[in-house]
């Protein structure tokens, strides 16, 4: 996973109140959001969501209907999208077919009339990075997806741009190949220092790369933060529902301490115990998101009498390192459960139709209301 934003880091990219109209439609809506100075921030939604569009805001081909954008201190309004200092990586990598790869990464340089020697020495430099080198020769057409990828990457940080703005950049890789070419991507922009803006719609790709996430939805940011601050505190039921996998259960507020609560759900029959407090009112409707891999599997009943359920495995899927249970409570709720395939003896597994118990720990579930 990628590190922490660096110490001392700066507001690099200044997005101020910024809106966009289509029309009637709001694509962007009131968007305030601060990327540091050579981190990897991704703006991870569903399509449709606005990321996009904030991105081709960012790039200059679109212009704001409200609100400033900022790079490095510059207010972009005036800016044409060929004078600004930025770059952009499309899914597609748009690689001329007829050039060679040392000729369709030079291409920016030779449209800004840099000297042949300097042109030379900059394109060789980040074909060195890339390691393209031996592929300079080469048509796009006689490369693999994972190579025109890091030749696209190349004519982006050829031109030494203060930001790199990435849309869905690993998306036509195979899944093997994307693994692999996100720590490649992480490695190339730490040497550089570059400061990146990635959109995605894959979690998984934005766990890995991310500095920080912001997850948009409808045209805002919902939640900004470091990768597990997403996925292990979600600022709301959405963000809960849409990182990862969740089991989410509907219930009221019995106790509330400062030091834990505890709620009643409908659907399980043991109350679950948060070791926190929450500062609702009493009786409070709350929703209660409980990861798949925070729930251990017994087919003895726990000891403890709250955070705890009986039901059947109803389906399992072996997925390698993991396995992936599908339970029906008692109530007739179905929960996802993981475990880790850590050992090979079969008895030691869980099959269809067994009867266990489902428990948690009090500090793995998430709580909060609306």
């Amino acid at each position: 996973m990628a590190n922490d934003p660096p110490a001392g880091a700066q507001a690099y990219v200044q997005i101020e109140n910024v809106s966009k109209r289509f029309g009637d439609f709001i694509a962007v809506s009131n968007v305030s959001l601060t990327v540091e100075r050579g981190e990897i921030f991704c703006l991870l939604g569903a399509s449709g969501c606005g990321k996009t569009t904030l991105l081709r805001l960012l790039a200059g081909f679109e212009t704001p209907s409200a609100g400033r954008l900022l790079i490095d201190g510059q207010d972009l309004a005036d800016v044409p999208p060929y004078r600004r200092p930025v770059n952009m990586m499309f899914q597609s990598y748009a690689l001329f077919p007829h050039m060679s790869v040392e000729r369709n990464v030079a291409f920016g340089l030779e449209q800004e009339h840099l000297p042949a020697r300097e042109i030379a020495r900059r394109v060789g430099e980040i074909l060195e990075i890339v390691r393209m080198t031996p592929y300079l020769a080469r048509k796009p057409h006689q490369l693999s997806g994972g190579q025109r990828q890091r030749v696209a990457l190349a004519r982006a940080l050829v031109k030494r741009p203060k930001l790199l703005l990435l849309d869905e950049p690993l998306g036509a890789l195979d899944r093997k190949l994307r693994e692999h070419t996100q720590f490649e991507l992480i490695n190339i922009q730490q040497q550089l220092g570059v400061t990146f803006i990635v959109v995605t719609h894959d979690q998984e790709e934005a766990m890995t790369l991310a500095t920080r996430i912001g997850v948009m939805n409808h045209g805002e940011i919902v939640q900004v933060g470091t990768p597990r601050q997403i996925y292990e505190f979600p600022a709301t039921r959405f963000v809960a529902d849409f990182i990862g996998s969740v089991n989410l259960f509907e219930g009221r507020l019995v106790e509330d301490e400062p030091d834990y609560v505890r709620i009643q759900c409908a659907d399980l029959p043991a109350s679950v115990l948060v070791d926190h407090g929450i500062s609702a009112p009493p009786d409070a409707a709350l929703w209660v998101a409980v990861r798949p891999e925070k729930i251990g599997l017994t087919r003895e009943q726990p000891a403890p009498a709250d955070n705890w359920a009986h039901g059947v495995v109803r389906e399992v899927a072996y997925l390698g390192e993991l396995s992936v249970f599908l339970v029906r409570l008692d109530s007739g709720r179905e929960v996802r459960a993981t475990l880790a395939n850590s050992s090979r003896k079969p008895e030691e597994r869980f099959v269809r139709d067994t009867p266990v118990y489902l428990s948690w720990d009090a500090s793995s579930p998430v709580v909060g209301s609306g």
